[in-house]
C-alpha cells in the first residue's frame, strides 16, 4: 500500500470514490450488515431454524394450578349418570384420596363451524373455536404441581434444565435488540419454583426469562430503573462504553466466561431498553376501542403487553394467571374456576381476535393450558390438605387439555380424547414431552436437533423422549 504522504492526485481519488461508494452500499444493506456485526457480539440475533415455517413468535398463557378439562374443553356427558356415584371403573391413583363422579356444574356448547363442544367458562374464547386446535389427550408423570410444573416448562421434573422460552431464544434470537427476546410476566409474585419456570439453566444467561410482576400499571413500577434522571443518553453510552471494554479486558484475560458474556450482554439491553420498553408496556398508549375489546383488570392488560410484545419482534411471551396456584381448586370449584375464567376469558378471546384481525395470527403461535388437569371425581375430606368441603377436584396428571391456535395450527381441529369420564388419556395421547416436540416444529425446528453440549453430552428440551404431533400441524 502507498504510504499516506506520497499519495498521488489520482490515487487520493481513486480511495475517495471507492470509500464513499461503500458508505452508499453501507446505507443500503445497513441492517444486513449491522446483523453481522452484531452476531459476534450479541447471541440474540436473529437466527434461521432447521426449516421455514409460519410461526415467529409465541405466547404461553400458562393457568398455573391445574384447570379442570372436563369443565372447560372436554365435556363428558356420561359423569350425569353417575353423580355422587361410584363410577364403574376404578378410581386412578391421583394425590389425595378421591370419591364419587362429580359431573361439570357448567354448560357446553357448540361454537363455530367445527361445531366443537367448549363450556361456558370460556364462551369468548370459543367464538374462535376455528381457529384452534383442542388437544384432549394429554398426559404428564406425576400428580404433583413442582414437577409436573418443570417437567412442562423445562422438560425433566427434577433436574434443572433450560425452559422452553430459553431454548426457542437460544435457537431463533429475537428480532428487536431493544427489549428481552424472553419475557415472563405474573402478577403479584411468583408461581410455584419461581424463576425456575423461566430460567436458562445451563444455556448462556442470556436467554433466561425477564420477569415483570404486572399487577403495577405505572412504567416506572411495572420496569425499575426504566429511565435515568439524571444522565442522558449520551452520558450513559460514554459510561457503558467504559464498563464494558473494562469486561471484554478483563474476559480476554480468562477466556470464555458465559457470565461474564451475559452479564455484558445484560448491560447493553439495560441501556437499550430504555428507547423502547417503556413504550412497549405503555398500555395507555392503545385506542379505546381495543381497551374496550380486552375489557378491564390485569388480565387484560397482561394480554395487551404480549401482543404490543410479539409485535415489536419479542420471540417468546409467557402469561402466568398469579402468584402461587391460582387454579388448584380442592375446594369450592364452580365458584372459583368460574372466578378465575371470569377474570381471563374476554381478553384473552381478545387476544385472538386482535392478532387476527392484525394479520398476526399466522405468524403468533398462542399455547393455552396448565401443568395438569383434575378429576372427574370428588376430592375427600384430608385433614390439612383442604376444607373438607367436598366439592372440588384433586390433581389429575393421567388425562387432560391444552389448546393451540394460531403459528401454523390445524384450526377447527379436537386431537385425542379421555375415557368417557375424562380420566385418562386413551386416544392418540400426547405427553408433555410430544407437545413440546410439536410447538418446537412449529417454530421450525427439529426437537432433537436443537441442542446444546454441556457436562459430556448434548442435551435438548425434550431429552431423549418425545415425536412431534402431525395431527396438531395445519
Amino acid at each position: 500500500m502507498t504510504p499516506l504522504a506520497s499519495l498521488s492526485r489520482r490515487e487520493l481519488l481513486q480511495r475517495v470514490g471507492c470509500g464513499m461508494g461503500s458508505l452508499g452500499l453501507a446505507t443500503l444493506l445497513g441492517d444486513q450488515l449491522a446483523g453481522t456485526a452484531n452476531a459476534a457480539v450479541s447471541p440474540m440475533v436473529p437466527k434461521a431454524a432447521h426449516f421455514p415455517t409460519q410461526a415467529k413468535h409465541v405466547i404461553h398463557i400458562f393457568c398455573n394450578g391445574g384447570p379442570s378439562q372436563v369443565d372447560t374443553f372436554d365435556p363428558k356427558p356420561a359423569l350425569e349418570k353417575y353423580a355422587g356415584k361410584t363410577l364403574p371403573i376404578e378410581n386412578l391413583k391421583t394425590e389425595r384420596k378421591t370419591g364419587a363422579a362429580f359431573p361439570s356444574p357448567y354448560k357446553f356448547k357448540k361454537y363455530g363451524e367445527s361445531g366443537i363442544e367448549v363450556s361456558e367458562l370460556f364462551s369468548n374464547v370459543a367464538e374462535s373455536i376455528d381457529d384452534i386446535c383442542v388437544v384432549r389427550s394429554m398426559y404428564a408423570d406425576v400428580p404433583n404441581h413442582e414437577p409436573s410444573l418443570m417437567l412442562m416448562n423445562c422438560g425433566d421434573a427434577r433436574q434443572p434444565r433450560p425452559s422452553m422460552g430459553s431454548w426457542v431464544t437460544y435457537g431463533l434470537g429475537t428480532e428487536n435488540q431493544n427489549l428481552p427476546g424472553f419475557i415472563a410476566m405474573c402478577p403479584n409474585g411468583y408461581p410455584i419454583t419461581e424463576s425456575a419456570n423461566w430460567r436458562s439453566a445451563f444455556l448462556p444467561g442470556v436467554f433466561q426469562g425477564t420477569y415483570i410482576d404486572t399487577k403495577h400499571e405505572d412504567i416506572e413500577q411495572l420496569i425499575e430503573n426504566i429511565r435515568n434522571k439524571q444522565l442522558p443518553l449520551d452520558r450513559q453510552r460514554a459510561q457503558l462504553d467504559l464498563v464494558q471494554e473494562l469486561n471484554r479486558k478483563h474476559m480476554s484475560d480468562r477466556g470464555l466466561d458465559p457470565q461474564l458474556e451475559s452479564r455484558i450482554h445484560s448491560f447493553e439491553l439495560a441501556y437499550r431498553m430504555q428507547i423502547e420498553a417503556a413504550e412497549a408496556f405503555d398500555v395507555s398508549l392503545e385506542p379505546k376501542h381495543i381497551h374496550e375489546m380486552y375489557g378491564k383488570g390485569v388480565h387484560a392488560r397482561q394480554l395487551m403487553i404480549a401482543r404490543r410484545l410479539v409485535e415489536r419482534g419479542v420471540r417468546f411471551v409467557q402469561l402466568w394467571h398469579g402468584a402461587g396456584q391460582p387454579w388448584d381448586n380442592h375446594d369450592d370449584l364452580e365458584k372459583n374456576h368460574r372466578n378465575l375464567a371470569n377474570q381471563l376469558d374476554k381478553p384473552l378471546g381478545a387476544l385472538l381476535k386482535d392478532l387476527k384481525q392484525r394479520g398476526m395470527l399466522d405468524e403468533t403461535l398462542i399455547v393455552w393450558g396448565g401443568e395438569f388437569g383434575r378429576t372427574p371425581v370428588v376430592e375427600m375430606p384430608t385433614p390439612g390438605a383442604n376444607a373438607g368441603k367436598i366439592n372440588g377436584r384433586d390433581h389429575n396428571h393421567w388425562g387432560f387439555s391444552m389448546w393451540l391456535a394460531g403459528g401454523g395450527v390445524k384450526g377447527g381441529h379436537v386431537h385425542g380424547a379421555t375415557d368417557e369420564f375424562g380420566f385418562k388419556a386413551v386416544e392418540d395421547r400426547v405427553h408433555v414431552h410430544d407437545m413440546q416436540a410439536t410447538i418446537l416444529k412449529l417454530l421450525g425446528f427439529d426437537h432433537e436437533r436443537l441442542t446444546y453440549r454441556y457436562a459430556g453430552r448434548d442435551f435438548r428440551l425434550t431429552d431423549v423422549h418425545g415425536t412431534a404431533v402431525d395431527g396438531i400441524i395445519a
